[in-house]
């Protein structure tokens, strides 16, 4: 599971360190390796995996490949109760960043409520039975985190994925079933014109009001999105530096009845990705998925967030294809 990292305080101590962790993969880990690149002396992408029984060379390589370029490297494992032998289960993932010359900054170990670096010998500073978890709310990070407007990280991958829970609207399902889908015999063209204002006017309500007021067009928006070509609009209209796209697909999706669920998802999962919400990225496409389970940008995106590719490659497919899915809907490109 990748997240890209966005703009984060600076970490200079352990103590920073464990209290970066969450913030970067949006929720309190467990059982878990989370390996973080570093460039230019900041934290550039984090990468938590389960942690496994072992690790394969070949498997430590494919994941080290991913912090190609790094300037170093930094390693926190949350140790699972049934781990013995932790130093040979993270051994492959150590040399295989030195097979990459990625030098290791740091290296933590969390078993239960305590923590220890495996890089410092000195009894005094990282005794053997550990130090105990720093409280994550009162830390500096925490502090400096908040300030520039982000929230808490969740408890746990649980809690994150009950945020994306369904909160139904019966006005909003009644006025769906009054829309009438595109019809692909005559000239689908005017319908999708239509959905891709419809896209534009809720985003503008999202943008004022922060919710979206007019629930038929909130029905229309997930009626018209079932056509790729309203969908892609919805895509190429996003601005990856605005959390606009963030709150207003998510909470779209949250609204959206079963058979309506995939589109909005995806979009959202693109906004999770380009802020750096990993995890977040892929509970959306799981929703996608387990809606539409054949919908074609669900496969693309995993591909894609797996890759760890920079967010900023949704940015060059907009600049790419948007112009071309206006002058397809508006014969030329409008403000979006």
């Amino acid at each position: 599971m990748l997240a890209n990292a966005s703009p984060m305080t600076t970490v200079t101590t352990p103590n920073d360190l464990l209290a970066a962790v969450p913030f970067l993969i949006g929720y309190q880990p467990s059982d878990s390796i989370v390996l973080i690149s570093l460039k230019d002396e900041s934290i550039n992408m984090a990468i938590r995996i389960d942690f496994p029984e072992s690790i394969e060379k070949r498997e430590a390589s494919a994941l080290i490949e991913k912090l190609r370029g790094s300037d170093g490297a930094l390693l926190v494992s949350y140790i699972p109760d049934s781990c013995h032998d932790t130093e040979s289960v993270l051994l492959p993932l150590i040399e295989a960043l030195e097979e990459e010359a990625i030098p290791l900054r740091e290296s933590i170990i969390i078993v239960g409520n305590r923590w220890r670096s495996l890089m410092c010998n000195d009894p005094d500073c990282c005794p053997i039975e550990g130090s105990p978890l720093p409280e994550l709310s009162g830390s500096r990070v925490a502090v400096e985190e908040i300030a520039q407007g982000k929230l808490m990280p969740f408890k746990n991958l649980t809690e994150m994925a009950g945020s994306l829970d369904q909160e139904l609207d019966s006005v909003i399902i009644e006025m769906i079933g009054r829309i009438p889908s595109i019809d692909y015999d005559c000239d689908p063209t005017p319908a999708q014109r239509e959905g891709a204002n419809s896209i534009l006017d809720f985003l503008h309500d999202f943008e004022v009001d922060g919710i979206c007021r007019d629930k038929r067009l909130v029905a229309k928006v997930l009626v018209r999105l079932r056509d790729l070509q309203v969908r892609d609009f919805a895509l190429g209209s996003m601005n990856g530096e605005s959390d606009l796209y963030f709150d207003a697909w998510k909470w779209l999706l949250k609204k959206a009845p079963e058979g309506f669920i995939a589109a909005p998802a995806t979009l959202f999962a693109v906004a999770a990705y380009e802020r750096g919400d990993g995890a977040m990225a892929n509970l959306a496409l799981a929703k996608a998925e387990g809606d539409q389970p054949n919908y074609s940008m669900i496969n693309l995106l995993k591909q894609l967030f797996r890759s760890g590719k920079s967010p900023t490659i949704f940015a060059e497919l907009r600049a790419e294809l948007h112009p071309k899915v206006c002058a397809a809907l508006f014969s030329g490109s409008i403000s979006a």
